[in-house]
């Protein structure tokens, strides 16, 4: 089954108790049990509920992995997947990450006595070296977040096998339609479902999907246990967004690389990175592992700096300024102020996160309207 059909039917794709073309939102706690000695399919909605479960099928489906699990954010699933590891295990995390992951990170997993190595993930051999006896996995972002950094998916997960490593990546920016890391070796895969999976800016919901099924018993333990799941409204909604994923996606990434052709163009930009651009470090590499395009994300610094960044928010008038990505609308938002917030500065601009720097999610918008928007934004700001 091809993988545009494979959206629409993935999992349960009906209900299985009614026929309903939508698995209903099975809004309750707890389900009676006939016989108290034989557990039914479901006794708590932390523990199973049938609304979650067509979503957690239908993203195992779609990433080929054998287990998936639907959590209340994405910090939430990454957190949960974490989890796997103890007090005194080291990994080694790409340095271009989500700011949020950067966080959990050093701050709470700091406490937990969990040792990180952040390293260029874009170079294999970098992260060779990093690897100790302690190290129990690898943790890497392609393209990363904001700069668009790519790593060899395969390179990484032939090198953590060699080590009896887990391999963990964020997909996020290329979604399950375009890249999936689980049939290059990853261990694990996890999502922002917030973003693109969902895809109207209407949820908060986390993903997490495991290639074998031992792994994935492990997470559904630990996701019972530690109760960060994703509720059926929710689940119900991201189980829609799944439906139109690969139409919405395929146009925000044709829309992209044309608005990043546009922007090389401009002179009040210093740099544009996206995956496809030619000279893009890794193109090749992205081209090879992933499908259709550059992703529908991207990052631009200004030659103003960070004065003129602000300025460029403020002014856009079609183009949402706000944190997140992924939506139907055009979202545009400056890093340094939001999404890498919690990265000191000095930590920021060692991994080349300027002041100048913004990052554009592109959304379903006419790209003419796009850069319309841009050009009277830009003008001033330059």
């Amino acid at each position: 089954m091809k993988l545009a059909t494979r959206l629409l039917h993935a999992g349960r794709d009906r209900d299985p108790y009614t026929g309903a073309s939508s698995v209903p939102i099975y809004q309750c706690s707890t389900f009676a049990q006939k016989d108290p000695e034989q557990r039914q399919p479901y006794d708590y909605s932390r523990s199973d509920n049938p609304t979650r479960e067509a979503l957690e099928l239908a993203i195992a489906d779609l990433e080929g992995g054998a287990r998936g699990l639907a959590f209340a954010s994405g910090m939430a699933a990454t957190s949960t997947v974490l989890l796997l590891f103890k007090p005194g295990d080291h990994l080694i995390a790409g340095e271009d990450i989500y700011g949020g992951t950067y966080r959990v990170l050093t701050t709470i997993f700091k406490q937990w006595q969990l040792d990180v190595t952040f390293v260029d993930a874009t170079d294999v051999e970098k992260i060779r070296a990093a690897i100790r006896p302690a190290t129990r996995a690898i943790f890497v972002e392609t393209p990363s977040n904001p700069l668009l950094k790519i790593t060899d998916l395969a390179a990484v997960a032939q090198l953590a096998h060699e080590h009896n490593l887990l391999a963990i990546t964020d997909n996020t920016f290329m979604t399950p339609v375009a890249q999936r890391p689980l049939e290059l070796g990853f261990d694990i895969v996890v999502h922002s479902a917030t973003k693109f999976i969902s895809g109207h800016s209407d949820v908060v919901a986390g993903l997490a999907i495991a290639r074998d099924a031992t792994l994935g018993k492990q997470l559904k333990s630990l996701q019972n246990s530690f109760g960060a799941i994703l509720g059926p409204q929710d689940a119900w909604l991201t189980l829609r967004g799944l439906k139109t994923l690969g139409v919405r996606f395929a146009a925000q990434q044709v829309t992209a690389e044309r608005i990043a052709r546009w922007l090389q163009s401009r002179a009040e930009v210093k740099q544009v990175f996206y995956p496809t651009l030619p000279g893009h470090p890794g193109r090749d590499i992205h081209v090879r592992q992933a499908s259709g395009g550059g992703g529908a994300v991207v990052s631009f610094e200004l030659a103003g700096g960070g004065a003129a960044a602000k300025a460029l928010l403020k002014r856009v008038e079609l183009m949402l300024p706000a944190v997140s990505l992924g939506g139907v609308e055009s979202i545009l938002s400056y890093p340094p102020m939001m999404s890498h917030a919690a990265m000191p500065r000095a930590e920021r601009h060692a991994r080349g996160i300027n002041d100048g720097l913004v990052r554009l999610s592109v959304g379903l918008e006419d790209g003419d309207d796009l850069t319309a928007d841009l050009a009277q934004a830009l003008a001033p700001a330059g």
